[in-house]
């Protein structure tokens, strides 16, 4: 059995000893004090484990005493149980309010003092091991709390360096590009006609299309990065947004050979939530994308279908199919290399549509087409009212 110290306060001699010879035979170690003053100025300076108190005491009754135990920020979780001839309800609601845990009415059994002297132990036993847990669940909560804000900090600091480091980049290329591009434009309009330099102006007009591109999807993506979660939604007109896109891409896909297919579109409400601009973007993207999975002389084909929440856009191209290991991850920036097909690198264009879409809660996902070619469809929030 544990030893506790318990301080037994009552100002009847015969009380006193009666209660201590019963607590020290069950192995306690007892202190008594006749006055409640005597018992506190004991209790500061070596506090017990429960302290059993007598009500009607000269000085300072026991609801005093109680009182100013509970005031005492080192002594207020001790368990107070209260001895008194007082049996009056009355009585009893003044002890608990005072701060007493239980209350015992005298003449006492044994029996009874020594339950609820166990009872009341064993809580403020469980009371203090609790309180231990919680301190030491705070302070690993505070140390690992700190270490996540420093770790935090530090991805703050590293993804803000990345992202002006990659602006920066985008901009210093420029400035030399664009006078490296315009000495090989004069190079080459220099040149006479012939299909060898025909062939030479081709592959630089797409080399040079391709790095403008893929300066100016990195920059978007970076600039996604940092202020994405900035940007609102509003109504946008699908049909006008996609009409754009078509117009961005007609160029490309003539010198692919394709043909871009009008819309075809069903009756109802063409406004979706995202931003003009971007949606743009992002459909001019997914087009070429189309476009380069494209057999000469294919067509691709674009469909608009107004469901109840949202609206779908399927677009269908004809001549190549995805790897089936890559079809996961056709969207992943760091796999743009493995959809390839010959001679039609992707670029940044399948994740920068991507991330467009989900800032605005839309989504596209990639299937194959039987017996070849890919479909990508797009799923768009309707604005309200639309």
């Amino acid at each position: 059995m544990a030893q506790n110290d318990i301080m037994i306060v009552d100002d009847q001699p015969a009380n006193l000893s009666l209660l201590e010879e019963m607590l020290v035979r069950q192995g306690h170690e007892v202190r008594s004090f006749p006055l409640g003053r005597l018992a506190l100025e004991a209790a500061m300076k070596n506090p017990p484990d429960l302290i059993l108190l007598d009500i009607n005491m000269p000085e300072m009754n026991g609801y005093e005493v109680c009182e100013r135990l509970r005031s005492t920020s080192e002594l207020s979780d001790i368990p107070v149980i209260f001895l008194s001839v007082l049996s009056e309800t009355k009585d009893k609601v003044r002890a608990f309010r005072s701060g007493g845990v239980d209350y015992i009415s005298k003449p006492f059994q044994f029996e009874e003092v020594y339950a609820r002297v166990e009872t009341h132990l064993k809580l403020h036993e469980l009371r203090g091991e609790l309180k231990d847990q919680n301190e030491r669940l705070e302070e690993a909560v505070a140390a690992r709390t700190r270490e996540l804000a420093e770790a935090n900090q530090r991805l703050i600091i590293l993804d803000r360096s990345k992202n002006e480091f990659l602006s920066l980049i985008s901009h210093e290329f420029r400035t030399p590009l664009n006078g490296l591009l315009g000495v090989s434009e004069l190079v080459l309009d220099g040149m006479s006609s012939t299909a060898r330099n025909q062939e030479l102006q081709e592959m630089y007009a797409q080399s040079r299309r391709r790095i403008l591109s893929i300066l100016d999807d990195a920059l978007l993506l970076t600039q996604i990065d940092v202020s994405g979660e900035l940007l609102t939604s509003a109504p946008v007109s699908l049909d006008a947004a996609l009409g754009r896109a078509i117009e961005k891409t007609a160029e490309f896909a003539e010198s692919r050979r394709v043909a871009l297919s009008p819309l075809l579109a069903d009756s109802g409400p063409d406004l979706v939530l995202g931003d003009e601009g971007l949606l743009v973007r992002a459909f001019h993207a997914l087009l070429e994308t189309a476009v380069k999975f494209s057999e000469e002389g294919q067509s691709v084909r674009l469909s608009r279908d107004v469901l109840s929440e949202s609206t779908a856009v399927v677009i269908e191209s004809h001549g190549r199919t995805i790897p089936g290991p890559a079809l996961p991850k056709f969207f992943d920036l760091f796999s743009i290399g493995e959809a390839s097909t010959p001679g039609r690198d992707l670029g940044l264009g399948p994740p920068v549509a991507y991330r467009i879409l989900s800032l605005f809660a839309a989504s596209v996902s990639v299937a194959n087409l039987d017996p070849s070619g890919i479909r990508l469809t797009i799923l768009l929030k309707n604005a309200r009212g639309g």
